[in-house]
C-alpha cells in the first residue's frame, strides 16, 4: 500500500494519546490528527502500525461504538478481551461511546506534536 507516511504517523501519535479505560472512533481520530473526514485513512494507518510502535488499535472503534472487526470473530474477539482488561464494558460487540468515550482536555491536545 502507498500511503503517506507523514499522515499515518500523525494518527498513530493521536491513537496513543486514548488512554487505558477509554475509546475513541475513527472519525474522532482523523479530527484530532487534523485530518477530518478521513476516518477510513484512520483504519488503514492502524493496519500498518509497526508492532514496536504498541498503537493501542483495539481503542479505536466505529462511531456507533461498535467492535472495528465482525462479532465473534477472532479479531473482534481479541478487541474485547482488550479493552476488558482495561475496564471497558463491551456488549453485543458496542461499547456505550457515553460512557467510555474519550473527551481529551484542552492540554492534551496541545501536547500533540505534528
Amino acid at each position: 500500500m502507498a500511503y503517506d507516511k507523514q499522515k499515518a504517523n500523525r494518527i498513530w501519535r493521536t491513537v496513543c494519546k486514548v488512554p487505558a479505560g477509554k475509546v475513541a472512533s475513527y472519525g474522532q481520530i482523523a479530527d484530532l490528527a487534523g485530518l477530518p473526514g478521513r476516518a477510513r485513512l484512520v483504519g488503514k494507518a492502524l493496519g500498518y502500525a509497526p508492532k514496536n510502535l504498541k498503537v493501542p488499535w483495539y481503542r479505536i472503534l466505529r462511531s456507533s461504538g461498535q467492535l472495528a472487526f465482525t462479532a465473534g470473530s477472532q479479531e473482534a474477539e481479541r478487541q474485547k478481551g482488550l479493552l476488558q482488561e482495561e475496564g471497558v464494558v463491551v456488549l453485543n460487540n458496542r461499547v456505550k461511546l457515553k460512557q467510555f468515550g474519550w473527551q481529551p482536555e484542552l492540554g492534551e491536545l496541545l501536547d500533540m506534536e505534528y
